[in-house]
């Protein structure tokens, strides 16, 4: 079965959300958990889970407070617990930008993709999660191709310039530092250079390069002049990269404007840096209060695509127990013939290997057909038909069961 446990900028305090960040970004999944894959962002932090049909997924919630050091009732004020049919629902709105702080922001589609590959390279995924988040992003490529809400849609990045250059005296003149070198600091660097910034200098905690033919690396050692300089400072990375006493150190006795934006989560910026003459801090949590209310701007076309894509998702899902029923049945007779074979005196070792590749790939190509043709039938809401067919071609050992040895010919079918 499929969890979702989420919590973001709808259910969730800035400062939840940071702990959660911060407290759980080294830390595996629930025990109960089969598989997982981390959705992290600026507003948003949201574990997929993968857990077996009789455990219960408000259990899930307490074992997440233990692990981020949380009090489970202040964790259960702000995770939703989300599970069966409504993941996909749910997942499929994230992607395609529905459930942002900015309603149809673009740079959802891609942190949900590469959740999935980190998962994908960290081995702790299962197939029926790499299913629903390749079926979210191709979702939200559908939703965005057809309703056209990318067209008035922001980023979070584009709503912070937006923001900072209503106080700043113009982009062509604004002497910029980034601090950060991930996707975001990419994608503020290019909204820059977009908005007439022709130059600026860029640090990175870890050490990694920017990689912007319009950016200036800047070293520890150049870092506090290139702080004192900046008019505005904007930081995207996981660290607290800026402090009151280095942004002091920076600034000396100056009172000039500068404005710092912090899109990191957790918080990049120590709150007090604000404290100091001539700061302005523009944090997530004043950002949010300027996104546009999605209600207002909500497609309601999109809704319709991402709800129907979900049902198909849902539906198709469905099948997987017959079609994993019956593939075991397959394999089952396979197996058996390989064992006949390789207990047939004068077989070589080479002849039973080579016999067996061919017979497993024989295999493959047969069950991909029907497997295929399962799926396809079952979002036409015709499973029970599939269930039928293959109980009465193979036999009830290649058809789902229940607990009690029963045929599983309608709990297979989609809500």
């Amino acid at each position: 079965m499929l969890v979702c446990l989420g919590a973001s900028h709808r259910t969730a305090t800035f400062d939840l959300l940071e702990r959660l960040a911060s407290g759980l970004a080294d830390v595996a999944a629930p025990a109960a958990a089969r598989g997982r894959v981390t959705l992290a962002t600026c507003n948003r932090y949201e574990l997929y889970l993968d857990i077996e049909d009789a455990d219960d997924p408000a259990d899930l919630v307490a074992d997440v407070a233990r692990a981020a050091q949380l009090e489970p009732e202040e964790l259960a004020d702000g995770m939703r617990v989300i599970a069966g049919n409504r993941v996909s629902a749910h997942l499929f709105a994230v992607a395609s930008g529905l459930d942002s702080m900015v309603f149809g922001e673009r740079e959802i589609t891609g942190q949900v993709r590469r959740a999935l590959a980190e998962a994908q390279r960290d081995g702790v995924t299962t197939p029926q999660l790499e299913r629903l988040f390749q079926g979210a992003t191709a979702t939200s490529r559908e939703v965005r191709a057809i309703s056209g809400i990318s067209e008035g849609g922001q980023s979070i990045v584009q709503l912070a310039l937006d923001l900072a250059g209503s106080r700043l005296g113009g982009w062509r003149a604004a002497r910029v530092l980034v601090i950060g070198s991930g996707s975001h600091a990419r994608a503020l660097c290019a909204a820059l250079v977009e908005r007439g910034v022709r130059a600026m200098d860029a640090w990175s905690p870890s050490g990694r390069m920017l990689p912007h033919p319009a950016v200036r690396m800047v070293d520890g050692d150049d870092l506090t002049s290139a702080l004192g300089a900046a008019d505005l400072v904007v930081t995207s990375t996981t660290l607290q990269a800026l402090t009151r006493e280095r942004l002091l150190a920076a600034r000396g006795a100056s009172t000039e404007a500068t404005l710092v934006v912090d899109l990191g989560m957790p918080a990049n910026v120590d709150p007090a840096v604000a404290e100091l003459p001539g700061v302005d801090l523009l944090d997530l949590p004043t950002i949010g209060l300027h996104a546009p209310v999605p209600e207002l701007q909500a497609s309601a076309q999109a809704h319709d695509l991402v709800e129907s894509a979900a049902d198909a998702f849902d539906a198709s899902a469905a099948a997987g127990p017959v079609v994993t029923a019956f593939r075991e049945h397959v394999m089952r007779l396979l197996e058996q013939e390989l064992k006949r074979m390789q207990a047939r005196p004068g077989t070589s070792v080479e002849t039973a290997e080579a016999t067996e590749r061919a017979l497993r790939h024989f295999a493959g190509v047969l069950v991909h057909g029907p497997t295929t043709r399962a799926h396809t039938l079952a979002v036409e809401g015709r499973l029970d038909e599939v269930i039928a067919a293959v109980e009465t071609l193979y036999g009830p050992s290649a058809a789902p069961q229940h607990a009690d040895g029963a045929v599983a010919a309608t709990t297979a079918s989609a809500p």
